[in-house]
């Protein structure tokens, strides 16, 4: 193909290739999708669900629509339709590893924990998922809460080795150390994650709790004044306050 003066793509006969209703419909599918994306980011829950509606309005098969409203109906208090969505976005396209990873961290995080663990690892298999390590940390995840410590800690173990910045794996792993009292690794996978710049309240509650564990008491300070300091209302700095009083 060509493009002519003003910019239009021409055909090799120098007409303008036609464009489909489906096509159309598509491509307004995405766009819509998109504007979804940026207004739940935003926090604009109400707006973010209007243009999801709409997109699949324009395409019902449309998978990162459906996807994408799931999250939005997450977070609004409507888990039966967010798992509707979810496995939706599988049914059009069963070997995506994202909509996979999705659907069974849904399903973990519900209590489904054996369905979940199958999509989990569909998604690790699919060879054109762009993020396995998130899979394996889901997976991690998802096995500690149903007691599966050894597997879990495989499986996080495997999130870091594709991407050793995978900042909840190695929270993760440094709290599953933390409860199998190995002091010395939990605080080796903490100081890991702690170089990665992304701290949350529960992280620093955790690095107090194990350098206090190991009688590190200069570190477990630093840790509890960045608590204060970056979460001064969260309910772990809320529980320190509590440890501390008499």
């Amino acid at each position: 193909m060509t493009t002519s003066p003003n910019g239009t793509t021409l055909t090799p006969s120098g007409e303008v290739p036609h464009t489909s209703k489906r096509d159309e419909a598509r491509e307004a599918a995405r766009i819509h999708t998109e504007l979804g994306q940026q207004y739940l980011a935003s926090g604009d829950l109400q707006t973010a669900l209007e243009k999801l509606d709409k997109a699949l309005k324009f395409d019902p098969g449309y998978a990162p629509a459906h996807t994408v409203i799931a999250v939005v109906y997450e977070r609004i208090g409507r888990p039966a339709d967010a798992e509707a969505h979810y496995r939706k976005a599988v049914a059009l396209q069963p070997d995506k590893g994202d909509f996979n990873n999705n659907l069974g961290a849904f399903l973990c995080k519900a209590g489904k924990t054996d369905e979940g663990e199958k999509y989990l690892a569909r998604a690790v298999a699919d060879p054109f998922y762009a993020t396995p390590d998130m899979a394996w940390t889901n997976d991690g995840i998802c096995r500690l809460r149903a007691g599966d410590t050894a597997g879990a800690q495989a499986s996080l173990r495997k999130a870091i080795a594709l991407n050793p910045q995978n900042a909840e794996a190695l929270f993760q792993l440094a709290n599953l150390n933390y409860l199998d009292n190995d002091m010395l690794r939990a605080r080796a996978f903490m100081q890991r994650f702690d170089a990665l710049g992304q701290p949350s309240a529960a992280a620093l509650k955790l690095g107090h709790d194990i350098e206090s564990r190991l009688g590190n008491t200069d570190a477990a300070l630093d840790y509890r004044r960045r608590l204060h300091s970056l979460f001064p209302d969260s309910e772990q700095a809320r529980a320190l306050d509590a440890t501390a009083s008499p």
